[in-house]
């Protein structure tokens, strides 16, 4: 009889579906992504719908260290969320302390042949050798998945990435860290602009962090964000360019009779998710999943008694989701 053992770097830290719920792409503390398919059904298995098999591996980040601040970097992915699917190719983006790469994945089942300066090998003919001119052709090879990375977004964070977010508009995102959240535009790597700084001039002030922040799925303009004191933010970049100020708060009021040593803990946002229709949003804390309704701030509408949920992700087919750990 022989036992398995999972690795340290083997263990999932984030998972996440594609738009239309066909792929599904987890990340583990290796740096490591690995994207699933889900099988179609058959006539021979009709149950078999559901089950996924692994699509393609890649290597997204490496551990690096930080020579200015003595920090060593891990490798582990925080975060990936997926860009809406405009042609053939997907494309997602992964963070993980510091770094947020774009990535292409494309898949491949054609080759050319026939070129008129170069072999079957591709190496380059000799020009004198040529005396005719064919048309390149493209023959059938066996389906191969291609991923590259597209662009690398990296110095714009001191403390650690928490989350990424797709904008409804397809042309930016935001990332967010202890302190800050940054807004970003898919084809600019080099700059960012920051839309929340709750960092105090005095770090002894500092009463709170931010834990999740997540776009709205339709209002290119709106975001929200949760902190470790369990209230959300929801705010509007149409107001003002830096959003430090919050269009809406919500936050259950504490019951002073249940208050202990440990309330501030177990009531930390770990993340949070607008539901696909935009009118909702779920959180999940250290006990409970809550489900809130954008018009009513001063309480959820429902609150599920959870133990060990750790994220959640939206899968289009079934809903919100929330995930255990191993």
């Amino acid at each position: 009889m022989s036992t398995a053992y999972c690795s340290y770097t083997d263990i999932i830290s984030t998972v996440e579906f594609n738009h239309t719920g066909e792929l599904l792409a987890t990340g583990d503390k290796g740096g490591r992504v690995v994207i699933f398919q889900r099988e179609p059904e058959g006539k021979t298995e009709p149950f078999s719908q559901g089950e996924y098999n692994v699509y393609s591996t890649f290597q997204s980040h490496e551990p690096e260290f930080d020579y200015l601040k003595s920090l060593e970097i891990e490798e582990k992915i925080n975060k990936i969320r997926w860009l809406p699917q405009q042609n053939a190719a997907h494309f997602l983006l992964s963070t993980n302390d510091k770094t947020i790469k774009l990535w292409k994945v494309s898949e491949r089942d054609k080759r050319p042949e026939g070129y008129n300066l170069k072999d079957e090998e591709g190496r380059i003919k000799d020009i004198s050798t040529v005396t005719s001119l064919q048309v390149p052709v493209l023959m059938p090879m066996d389906l191969m998945v291609e991923v590259s990375p597209r662009r690398v977004f990296a110095n714009a964070h001191t403390y650690h990435v928490n989350s990424i977010s797709v904008n409804s508009d397809c042309e930016t995102y935001l990332s967010a860290d202890d302190l800050r959240i940054n807004l970003w535009h898919l084809g600019i790597t080099d700059r960012s602009f920051n839309i929340v700084d709750i960092k105090p001039a005095n770090m002894e002030d500092l009463t709170e962090v931010i834990t999740a922040a997540e776009f709205h799925p339709f209002h290119c303009n709106l975001f929200v964000y949760s902190s470790s004191k369990g209230t959300l933010r929801l705010c509007d970049m149409r107001e003002q360019a830096l959003c430090d100020k919050h269009s809406k708060l919500f936050e259950e009021p504490e019951d002073p009779s249940a208050r202990s040593f440990f309330s501030e803990i177990i009531s930390s946002v770990s993340d949070v998710k607008f539901s696909h229709s935009g009118r909702y949003l779920l959180t999940r804390d250290y006990l409970t999943a809550k489900v809130w309704d954008l018009n009513m701030e001063n309480k959820p509408l429902e609150t599920y008694q959870r133990h060990s949920i750790t994220f959640c992700t939206a899968n289009p087919a079934e809903g919100l989701m929330c995930h255990r750990p191993l």
